[in-house]
């Protein structure tokens, strides 16, 4: 069997041993999913009759179907080795012309003229397909938890050699249907999202005299009632040149490398290679004429000039009417080196909004820091006086000091409340740990999922801590009792991941009744249901064994038998602890628009370092709000102080879900039906369900110290 292999080609052969033009290959075996040749038959590469039959098969079957079959280009390499690269092949172009497509991972440095493919998310059906098929591409769970599918597109780019007017396909007319779905994406805002070698493509535009960036592209534009679709694509690629010839590639994932192959000793070593350092996109509408692309074949080039504008645009949808679709790409030589490829979709604009806001939550504790040292300082003059003054004094009881039998009265519902806390501790353990990590740089942007997969992981470990918080409370709050220890310890490993699963479960069959790529597969249901039974809820457990092992905390007074009446109050408590709650949301709801961004707008959220002072911002002005409501409570005579300090942060989440329906109803206009709505407000739930839990437990924890330390301090009879 000979193949001839296009120009774009001849240099990667001639660097594999071929002579550039004509090689010969022959098929020696098939495995489930591919075959494999053997280039010239002086490579003595053995194989059985079997595999030379499956092969074959494989490869006639491919032929029928039209469809190419992935094959292994094997080689002598230096000392009698072998060394395997992936090639694509198509098998129905075996005659002169054919082409070989590379189909190497994204982290590489390319010679001239080698094919690249660009990957793709979340593309309308339109009846554009690759020659080769739609592959998805391997995701991790964070990507499958996110939605994220990435599917192999019909681009192909040659590296570093620009090309103008390609014609890619001309669709079939469009029919009622598809003219109203088309439609209605361009109303709902759909972006179609394109990715090469890890890339997103980036958007640049101009708007009031400044420069706006965005990843990916709309399908179309609506204007005065006519919808356009972008039929054009100009990319433009950023190259940079590895200072050393003969590399053949990078091996490694990711934007990560772990080792380097030379091409040293074969002919053409010296051809340079070229890493991928940006990737640009501009979407144009263009009116082609349907009847020069009759007897075009994709990627052949067409007839005529096509001028891209992405000021204007030419190509309405009209029902009845196909749709062709070109485009151009530019290679473009740049400075820019590998590791500072991401700089463009990480630069940081708006960095005085995000001072602002730590500012603002600097002025809060400041506030408030100022009430503490108030109380502190009676509580210093208290403990100076000599013991005759203090006998005085305590004649004369008034505020928190009458409730000195009663302030460490067990709460109602102390089960939940210590369930609810050791979540919580969970929680808040996990939210900054992953925020370190990712300011550290350990969670980039350039590795898909990793940041929700980091989550799931230091979740699930630092259940420890949760049962260990959970059953210690537990005794504490029954004077050290152990009874019912491990069912405190199941609870906590069940409560809050219970939810949770409920939640997504329900999302989920929306998500499935809608046909949505974003549902959860089953398959990934039972990943999460073995995760949490086998990984999280015995580390809860063994969290609960060391916390009944450990001492329970002493309380510094007795508590009376009989509870102390509370008087009556001017205004309800809880009305209070209500009101408590702005304090803690105006330190996070500048930064909150941000993640929301992320979030449900497809941004790139890169500021972890502002996040993570945030984040100890706002644990810092938790603890204080829980400490003033509950000073200013027993003040008053209310030693019903447990769950009020709970809630009186914890209570913050209701001012973040209302912000969510706030941002749902003015920044997500596009929103379209009740069931995206419904999804959003029960991710939203979700979300405010674990941020009460972490801000209760810090308002909680805080306060429990204070009391104890308040009454530890002052000697009472």
């Amino acid at each position: 069997m000979i193949g001839i292999v296009e120009e774009g080609a001849k240099d990667y052969l001639e660097g594999m041993g071929g002579d550039g033009s004509i090689f010969e290959y022959q098929l020696i075996g098939a495995g489930d999913d591919d075959a494999y040749l053997a280039v010239n038959e002086g490579f003595d590469v053995k194989a059985s009759d079997a595999s030379r039959r499956r092969a074959k098969k494989a490869a006639k079957d491919s032929v029928a179907q039209r469809k190419p079959v992935p094959v292994t280009f094997i080689r002598n390499g230096e000392k009698g080795t072998i060394l395997k690269i992936s090639l694509c092949l198509d098998f129905k172009l075996l005659h002169r012309g054919s082409s070989l497509c590379s189909l190497f991972r994204s982290d590489e440095i390319r010679n001239h003229g080698q094919f690249w493919d660009l990957g793709i998310n979340n593309l309308l059906d339109i009846s554009i397909w690759p020659l080769e098929g739609v592959k998805d591409s391997a995701e991790n769970l964070g990507e499958l938890l996110m939605g994220d599918r990435i599917e192999n597109s019909p681009y192909k780019f040659k590296m570093y050699t620009n090309e103008s007017e390609i014609f890619l396909c001309q669709t079939s007319k469009l029919s009622s249907d598809d003219f109203k779905l088309l439609t209605k994406r361009i109303d709902e805002m759909y972006q179609v999202n394109l990715i090469l070698d890890n890339l997103p493509a980036i958007r640049y535009t101009t708007k009031e005299g400044f420069m706006l960036r965005w990843t990916g592209y709309p399908i179309g534009v609506k204007i005065q009632d006519v919808y356009y679709v972008f039929n054009h694509l100009k990319f433009k690629v950023l190259v940079h040149k590895y200072e050393e010839p003969g590399v053949t590639r990078v091996l490694g994932t990711g934007d990560g490398t772990e080792a380097i192959l030379p091409t040293a000793g074969n002919k053409g070593s010296d051809v340079p290679g070229y890493m991928v350092v940006g990737f640009e996109v501009v979407p144009c509408s263009v009116m082609h004429d349907g009847n020069l692309v009759k007897n075009l074949k994709m990627f052949e080039k067409y007839p005529s000039p096509i001028k891209c504008e992405p000021t204007t645009v030419s190509k309405p949808i009209k029902e009845g009417e196909p749709i062709v679709f070109t485009y151009e790409v530019i290679f473009e030589e740049s400075d820019i080196k590998w590791p500072s490829r991401w700089d463009a979709y990480l630069k940081m604009e708006g960095a005085k909004v995000h001072w602002f806001s730590i500012l603002n939550s600097l002025m809060v504790i400041t506030f408030l820091v100022i009430f503490l040292r108030t109380v502190r300082r009676d509580l210093t003059r208290y403990e100076e006086l000599d013991k005759e003054a203090q006998a005085v004094v305590n004649e004369e009881l008034s505020g928190w000091k009458l409730v000195v039998g009663d302030v460490f009265r067990a709460p109602s519902n102390p089960a939940l409340l210590c369930i609810m806390v050791g979540d919580g501790v969970q929680i808040l353990g996990m939210a900054i740990v992953t925020i370190l990590f990712a300011a550290l740089g350990f969670m980039s942007p350039a590795s898909r999922g990793t940041l929700i997969t980091g989550m799931l992981i230091f979740y699930m470990i630092l259940g420890i801590a949760a049962g260990y918080v959970a059953v210690r409370l537990w005794r504490t709050i029954g004077f050290g009792d152990h009874k019912g220890w491990v069912s405190v310890a199941w609870k906590a490993a069940c409560f809050f991941p219970g939810i949770a699963f409920s939640i997504l479960t329900v999302l989920n069959f929306l998500l499935w009744g809608s046909h949505s790529t974003g549902a959860i597969p089953f398959s990934l249901f039972v990943i999460l249901l073995l995760l949490w039974f086998c990984i999280s809820v015995p580390l809860t457990l063994i969290g609960g064994y060391f916390g009944a092992k450990a001492p329970h905390i002493e309380y510094p007074v007795r508590t009376n038998q009989i509870p102390r009446e509370i008087p009556a109050q001017r205004y309800p408590s809880w009305l209070l602890v209500l009101g408590a709650r702005t304090l803690p949301f105006g330190t996070l709801f500048i930064e909150l628009f941000f993640i929301m961004s992320s979030i449900w707008m497809g941004r790139v959220y890169y500021v972890f370092g502002f996040l993570f002072i945030v984040l100890i911002l706002l644990v810092v002005v938790c603890a204080e709000v829980s400490l003033v409501l509950t000073y200013m409570h027993l003040c008053v005579e209310d030693w019903k102080w447990w769950w009020k300090s709970f809630f009186a942060s914890g209570s913050v989440a209701i001012y973040i879900f209302l912000y969510s329906v706030n941002y749902l109803i003015f920044d997500l206009k596009s929103l379209s039906g009740p069931v995206s709505a419904t999804l959003y407000l029960g991710y939203s739930l979700f979300m405010v369900l674990a941020i009460m839990f972490a801000t209760g437990t810090v308002g909680f924890l805080s306060s429990f110290w204070f009391v104890h330390y308040l009454f530890s301090s002052v000697k009472l009879d």
